[in-house]
């Protein structure tokens, strides 16, 4: 038969393993969590610059007057270009 003492002392060490396994899982746990939190921080950043972005007007691209020239002076391709005469 079972001591008086040793009933209470077998329940008492098996609460403090079941203890000990509940505060890993909860470290693991909150390990976890703390990863997954910074995940949904830099998704939720990047939502909102997407939408600054998409919501901003564009800057007007000024193409030096060299550049318009020359894209309207390029041959294209199938056109016919005259023959060069001096003069």
């Amino acid at each position: 038969m079972a001591s008086v003492m040793g009933l209470p002392e077998a329940r008492e060490t098996a609460a403090q393993v079941r203890v000990e396994e509940l505060r890993e899982e909860a470290e693991r746990v909150l390990a976890e969590l703390a990863k997954a939190e910074a995940v949904l921080e830099r998704r939720a950043i990047a939502r909102v610059q997407l939408a600054e972005a998409l919501a901003a007007p564009e800057p007007e691209a000024e193409e030096p007057p060299e550049a318009a020239s020359a894209v309207a002076r390029a041959a294209v391709a199938g056109s016919t270009v005259p023959h060069w005469q001096e003069g």
